[in-house]
């Protein structure tokens, strides 16, 4: 498949943007006209900085209001058009975007507009380029690619062909399986974009809230389909208006819409949908399957790890062993595994400089390990191989969220044998009942509000975890917009929060924290009264609840009297769906901003959002937001 994006969906200079580009491994650019515009850089020294990174520029730009206007407009547009096709010419590209008239002096008529095209055609072919028309989605008469085509289809002309473009098509609702009959050759090239369901403007949601493939609701999977059909094998472009992108880091954008790109023609191959064709030797393996987190890794350094330690004994895990050439300590509680890494040098010591004691490090259980690092290589993530001692287990590994690791763990190795080869363990080390906590049942990690999509698409593509509709949580700061993303048994659930207000929970930790990470954790018991019980024996203080709280509970759901009392007397939060109850408890903040979570779940499918306020306001409430 070959790979583009334009210069307009990615933030910096015009040096800075084709940096970014051609490191994300994109083969090719649209030049923005804005952008060219706006560099100090001659047509001639844009191409030659264009060719020098490695790429190419496969469309110009775009030019607006040509086809149907009366005189003296018309005259002027030719003399316009061929004053680009010079420049075109200088930049070393031969196609220019001209999109669909809306101008309020456009004159309608299929055959206006044909006869326009195929004038232009005849000047396009003296200077060497070919034409592409767009129909934009808000066009005056032109707003329907079936339109277009039938203009470019009348026009009949060798350099007069047709741009596709998956937002201005979908965002009208039009049938992608009217694409299917155009010819490919006339097909000059496709842009792709996505978009969130939004009730808005045709205009506005383009230009501010389009996103990469996969992570909005169009049906582009459809569209793209409907393209392969063809037998198109030309560029897919990415055209994203987007403000956030804008204003975000170009190498990240870059590389996520590679990977969605990547991603998307993946899943159309894996449906039978796509031409499998031989210019790709490495096509991409199907996603292992994932089983939870295998391990929780804490990088801390000697004198945190104390009261660390102590924290995780107070609510039942047990020390189990020591590292055979390390300075790290494991402790387990039934299937559980946490590790404390207090190494001076090294990947977990470099993340505890910069941000204080922090989750360095998560395993995740995998059915095929080489199958799921063979994903990630493909998808573009970013390999880290760690130093291993003599007979030491070596984990693969990827950078994740902030600097920290992924550790790709085998199913097989995830509760013992990791562990037995890499640790000193004490006698009955793995039986360990402790307060009855028992697996992960999920990782919140808290990002940068507009990296939320980037790091859905991350868990997306390469882990296929399935995103469920985001909730917007109320914080006494703000909004916080939570994502939840898991795999087909829940057995691996990672939730993704992030803030636009700078007065959240959320924020504060990103800036507390110097970047995105593991905010909390939440061990799942069978029993939370039983574990409830052993925390307070063990003086655990947990987050207290409002009194209100467990009043309107007794109005909202019927719990018998005895059960409420409990949930009232332990600090239990409850919520409850069609398929089942759930139960929640927090312990106190640590110092950044972390804090555990323990919960009891039966058939429920969700994290219980409808709590999260008053988690959220408690937890504000105890630590104080500081004055502006």
């Amino acid at each position: 498949m070959k790979t583009s994006i334009a210069t307009v969906s990615i933030s910096g200079d015009l040096s800075e943007k084709l940096a970014a580009i051609a490191a994300a491994g994109f083969g090719a650019v649209e030049i923005f006209e804005n952008d060219f515009l706006a560099s100090n850089h001659g047509p001639k020294d844009v191409g030659r900085m264009v060719r020098d990174a490695g790429l190419e520029i496969c469309l110009f730009q775009p030019f607006r209001d040509f086809e149907g206007l009366p005189e003296p407009q018309r005259s002027r547009a030719f003399e316009r058009a061929k004053r680009k096709f010079e420049t075109m010419n200088e930049l070393g590209t031969d196609l220019i975007l001209i999109c669909s008239n809306v101008s309020p002096l456009a004159l309608g008529g299929i055959d206006r507009a044909a006869d326009d095209l195929r004038a232009l055609g005849d000047i396009a072919r003296e200077h060497g380029v070919r034409i592409g028309y767009e129909a934009l989605a808000w066009g005056r008469y032109i707003n329907d690619h079936r339109d277009a085509w039938e203009i470019v289809r009348r026009a009949d002309h060798s350099q007069v062909g047709l741009i596709l473009d998956s937002f201005h098509s979908l965002a009208r609702g039009i049938d992608s399986a009217s694409i299917r009959s155009i010819p490919k050759d006339k097909i000059f090239i496709v842009q792709m974009a996505d978009a969130p369901k939004l009730d808005l403007d045709l205009l506005s949601w383009s230009r501010h809230y389009r996103n990469m493939p996969g992570q909005g609701d169009l049906p582009v999977a459809d569209f793209m389909a409907a393209i392969e059909a063809t037998g198109y094998d030309g560029y897919y472009s990415l055209e994203i208006f987007n403000d956030q992108f804008r204003a975000g880091s170009a190498q990240q954008t870059a590389v996520d819409g590679r990977r969605s790109l990547i991603y998307m023609m993946d899943r159309l191959k894996a449906e039978g949908r796509a031409v499998k064709g031989p210019s790709e030797p490495n096509p991409l393996p199907p996603p292992a399957r994932t089983a939870g987190i295998s391990f929780v890794e804490f990088a801390t350094d000697m004198q945190s790890a104390v009261p660390l330690s102590t924290l995780l004994q107070s609510i039942g895990f047990r020390h189990a062993g020591r590292h055979r050439s390390k300075d790290v300590d494991l402790y387990t509680q039934n299937d559980l595994r946490v590790v404390i890494n207090t190494e001076t040098e090294g990947m977990a010591h470099s993340a505890y400089v910069v941000h204080g004691t922090n989750i360095s490090a998560l395993g995740l259980r995998m059915a095929d390990v080489q199958q799921g690092m063979a994903r990630a290589a493909g998808l573009l993530a970013t390999p880290y191989k760690q130093p291993v001692g003599p007979g030491e287990l070596e984990l693969p590994a990827l950078f994740g969220m902030g600097g920290s690791l992924l550790h790709l763990v085998p199913e097989d190795a995830a509760l013992d044998r990791q562990w037995e080869t890499d640790f000193a363990l004490e006698p009955g080390w793995n039986r360990h009942s402790g307060a009855g906590l028992k697996a992960v049942d999920h990782i919140a990690q808290t990002v940068r509000y507009e990296d939320i999509l980037s790091w859905t698409l991350f868990y997306r593509s390469i882990f296929d975890l399935k995103p469920l509709p985001p909730v917007e949580v109320p914080d006494p700061g703000g909004l916080v917009l939570s994502q939840v993303l898991q795999n087909d048994d829940a057995s691996l659930r990672i939730v993704l929060n992030g803030s636009q207000s700078m007065r959240t929970l959320s924020s504060r930790f990103v800036s507390q924290f110097v970047g995105p990470g593991v905010q909390h954790v939440a061990f799942a018991t069978a029993d939370i009264f039983a574990t409830v019980a052993a925390l307070r024996a063990g003086g655990v203080s947990l987050l207290p609840i409002s009194g209100n709280y467990y009043d309107d509970l007794d109005a909202k759901f019927d719990i018998s009297p005895e059960t409420l009392a409990a949930m009232r007397a332990g600090d239990i939060l409850y919520d409850r769906d069609e398929d089942g109850e759930y139960f929640q408890i927090y312990l106190g903040t640590l110092e950044g901003g972390f804090f555990f979570e323990i919960v009891e779940r039966s058939g429920y499918r969700g994290l219980g959002a409808a709590n999260a306020a008053i988690r959220l306001t408690t937890q504000a409430r105890q630590s104080p937001r500081p004055a502006l």
